[in-house]
């Protein structure tokens, strides 16, 4: 495995270089824009809750961490709004799916570090289960590279980011290529949706990246984009296929 991290990532940095070099990529200058003022809509308290409760990963490999616990932390609130905060460490101990705590560490589990989508998805239900939450489903999403512009999948997707920049219904945890959306290398990485301006088509992106100090806003087709770029094939040893995201339904 190191041997496979070690062939992975001069490709990464090439690749990187390549797109600074000719301002192509997450490079263009018009690709994203940053959010400078959070979002505080009163009538929506699962989106108040999912900024306030937003975190930053610990380390390179723990973005799955900083994510889940967000969310957790988030739909909490929603039933009691004097909650002490989750920390990434604590949901860690409590929460042993996958190896989750291992594939933390320098080493991962057995080489592999960080949770593909799949996995996620099953951390996200044990997490909702260990602290006892009421959500009505939980739903991993995969999102096949070229799919077409009016699927189903992208249909569903545009609705579930309506419902919940509207109405709070559901919260969004992307698994995404990260260097799609913002100049950084492309890798897999994961973070929970901030809002969706229906009127704009543009996604705001809660980045968990310590790196992304500001949260920011890519449009829709730019967001697919992210979820359906199938990651490089010398990932898959690692066990990552595809992107795609988690919906947690909350009523």
């Amino acid at each position: 495995m190191n041997l496979l991290r070690n062939l992975i990532r001069p490709y990464l940095y090439t690749r990187y270089g390549f797109h600074r070099m000719t301002g192509t990529g997450a490079f263009r200058s018009d690709r994203i824009r940053h959010i400078h003022t959070p979002a505080h809509p009163r009538w929506n308290p699962l989106k108040l809750a999912i900024w306030k409760y937003h975190v930053k990963q610990f380390d390179e490999s723990s973005c799955s961490v900083a994510a889940v616990v967000s969310c957790i932390n988030a739909i909490r609130s929603l039933e009691n709004d004097g909650i002490v905060s989750i920390g990434q460490r604590e949901i860690l101990d409590r929460v042993t799916t996958g190896h989750w705590k291992a594939r933390m560490s320098d080493g991962g589990y057995r080489g592999r570090r960080g949770l593909p989508l799949p996995l996620l998805g099953q951390v996200v239900k044990d997490s909702i289960a260990a602290y006892e939450l009421k959500v009505r489903s939980v739903d991993i999403v995969q999102t096949p590279k070229n799919t077409p512009p009016r699927s189903p999948i992208r249909t569903t997707l545009k609705k579930q980011l309506r419902d919940f920049d509207r109405h709070g219904n559901g919260l969004i945890l992307a698994h995404f290529d990260q260097g799609t959306l913002v100049p950084t290398l492309n890798i897999p990485h994961i973070s929970p949706v901030g809002a969706y301006d229906a009127a704009t088509d543009r996604v705001t992106m809660l980045d968990v990246d310590p790196e992304q100090e500001k949260p920011y806003q890519v449009n829709f087709d730019t967001f697919f984009n992210g979820l359906s770029c199938n990651y490089h094939h010398v990932f898959e040893a690692f066990e990552y296929g595809s992107g795609g995201y988690v919906h947690i339904q909350i009523r």
